[in-house]
C-alpha cells in the first residue's frame, strides 16, 4: 500500500501516567519508574510520563509508581506509542491535539482523588433522624403527565 507506515514497536502498549498529587511530581514518579524500568521505554512529560513496552512490564512499572500515591496518579491509554510520525508534534508542528484533553482532564483530577481518598478513609458522619430529609421522587403519573406535555 502506497503511504503506509509500518506499526513502531509491535506487540507493544502505550500508557500515559498522570500525576496531580500534593505529596509527589512527575520527576518523583519518573524516578520511581527508572528503579524498575526493565524492559519499558519511558518518556517524562510535563504532567507525568507515557510508558511503552510490553503489557506484562508496562502494568508492573504502573503498579510501582501508583504505590507512591494511588488517589493522585492515573493511567490513561494511548493509542500511539512515543515519536510515531503520525502522531508525533515533530512531525506534525505544534502541540498535538491530545494534549489539550490532557489539560482538561487535569482539571477535574483533584475532585477525583478527594472521592478515593473518601472511599479509602470514609469519616464517619452520623445521620440523625431530624437531619435526614425525606425526598419524593417523581411520580410514574407526573412523568407521562410531563411526556404528553412535550409531545
Amino acid at each position: 500500500m502506497k503511504g503506509t507506515i509500518p506499526p513502531l514497536y509491535a506487540g507493544t502498549v502505550t500508557k500515559y501516567v498522570f500525576i496531580e498529587s500534593y505529596k509527589a511530581t512527575p520527576d518523583d514518579i519518573a524516578a520511581r519508574a527508572y528503579e524498575v524500568s526493565g524492559r519499558v521505554m519511558i518518556k517524562e512529560t510535563c504532567f507525568g510520563l507515557q510508558i511503552t513496552g510490553e503489557e506484562e512490564e508496562v502494568e508492573r512499572v504502573i503498579a510501582h509508581i501508583r504505590a507512591l500515591d494511588p488517589a493522585h496518579i492515573y493511567v490513561k491509554d494511548r493509542g500511539f506509542p512515543p515519536g510515531d510520525p503520525r502522531r508525533c508534534r515533530a512531525n506534525l508542528g505544534g502541540a498535538r491535539p491530545g494534549y489539550f484533553g490532557h489539560e482538561y482532564e487535569m482539571g477535574f483530577i483533584r475532585r477525583i482523588a478527594i472521592g478515593l481518598e473518601e472511599l479509602e478513609s470514609p469519616s464517619e458522619r452520623p445521620v440523625h433522624g431530624s437531619e435526614q430529609k425525606e425526598t419524593e421522587g417523581l411520580s410514574v403519573k407526573r412523568l407521562m403527565e410531563l411526556i404528553e406535555q412535550e409531545a
